[in-house]
């Protein structure tokens, strides 16, 4: 990009609105006195790779990508890192000088990261973690809890098939628990994930017995509308460490922006705000 070419970034998706990513983005450019924009753009399907190899010569050095086209990048991208390929999805691309387009994940990231941030004394060897949900945020929430070295992971999925499925690709270290008795698995868990949708803001509640819950436990929530899901808050009344899921959010861009732009930027309380503002 010549130097007189104001450098551009963006978040894809469909719908796309409701994105908090152009408010992160644009807080690290102004605190960091960089040129730039960050855009969200809603396209479709169709439109998506024509749009993604138009999108360099007009100025963008990479995008995000959301639901849902976080698969479908995979096939169009020139390059994919192994992490995305594990993950079975990308949420970042990195346009490149030669013109081809750079598939990474970054969500395996920012959930460790927002972990470490968020419960320091976190010891992620303490024992199995339970992980409700199979879909692509559990995909990257397991590479990167077995990358960590969590001994054992329980998983539970209201659609089984989609649990064992993912037992199947990354091995023995899963075990697969019906729904009816997710419950259970709290029991034995150090660490325990919500990836599923429930309990977000209009739709259905987590309804899973949280009763089994070891004090001490760290229990976090990708569900970050409400910031305090009623998981988080029984927990927290349960004696356990909690973490809502925004810092995931908040750390997952923080490679893609340093890829961008060139600068490593800070996820502090002035982040934070700026997402939810």
């Amino acid at each position: 990009m010549s130097e007189d070419k104001i450098p551009l970034a963006g978040v894809i998706g469909s719908p796309i609105s409701h994105s908090k990513s152009p408010q992160i983005h644009m807080h690290w450019l102004k605190v960091n006195g960089l040129r730039g924009h960050y855009i969200p753009m809603d396209v479709n399907t169709d439109n998506l790779e024509r749009v993604l190899r138009t999108l360099p010569d007009i100025g963008f050095v990479g995008v995000n990508i959301t639901i849902p086209h976080k698969e479908k990048v995979l096939e169009i991208a020139d390059l994919v890192t192994d992490r995305a390929t594990l993950i079975g999805a990308a949420n970042t691309l990195i346009f490149r000088k030669d013109g081809n387009i750079h598939a990474d994940n970054t969500d395996g990231y920012g959930f460790i990261n927002n972990l470490r941030q968020n419960a320091p004394d976190w010891d992620a060897t303490a024992g199995p973690a339970a992980i409700l949900g199979a879909g692509g945020a559990a995909r990257a929430v397991i590479t990167s809890l077995l990358d960590v070295g969590v001994p054992e992971i329980l998983i539970s999925n209201r659609t089984k098939v989609r649990a064992e499925a993912l037992r199947t690709e990354f091995g023995k270290r899963l075990k697969v628990v019906d729904w009816v008795q997710a419950g259970n698995i709290l029991e034995e868990a150090a660490t325990v994930v919500n990836t599923t949708s429930l309990g977000m803001l209009g739709k259905p509640a987590l309804r899973v017995p949280l009763d089994g819950l070891q004090k001490g436990a760290l229990v976090t929530d990708l569900v970050y509308a409400p910031l305090k899901t009623q998981l988080l808050i029984e927990a927290e009344e349960m004696g356990c460490v909690t973490v809502d899921g925004l810092g995931m959010l908040l750390h997952q861009a923080v490679p893609a922006f340093e890829r961008w732009f060139g600068v490593r930027p800070e996820v502090d309380s002035a982040t934070r705000a700026a997402a939810l503002r």
